[in-house]
């Protein structure tokens, strides 16, 4: 049974950096691309990051040279270091797998605000 689950979420001031986690069990992390979405309410989710199992990595453009996305397959790990937050930033932030076959599977979320 697939599971993830996000942390690390968190009020911050803008300028200021965090990182998230996420953990994920029942299926062979390593073989997997992970993603990193974020969502604001009434919109869709959108894609932040992704890091194939052999660390090819895809970054949105709003966030290049401020995140970077990290995994740890020893630990079914992966993690988005945020830097330089913008309150444009605010969102909530899932991690994503997509098996294939349209099989995908989300995290319950882990909620990050940016505001002075």
């Amino acid at each position: 049974q697939v599971h993830l689950a996000e942390s690390g979420g968190d009020v911050v001031q803008p300028g200021a950096s965090l990182t998230l986690s996420c953990v994920a069990s029942g299926f062979p992390f390593s073989r997997y691309t992970m993603r990193w979405y974020r969502q604001t309410p009434g919109d869709q989710r959108k894609l932040v990051a992704a890091m194939s199992g052999g660390g090819a990595i895809q970054y949105a453009n709003s966030v290049k040279s401020r995140f970077t996305i990290s995994r740890d397959n020893t630990k079914n790990m992966v993690y988005l270091q945020m830097s330089d937050l913008k309150p444009e930033d605010t969102a909530t932030y899932y991690c994503n797998l997509q098996r294939g076959g349209g099989e995908e599977y989300w995290g319950q979320g882990t909620q990050v605000t940016v505001s002075s």
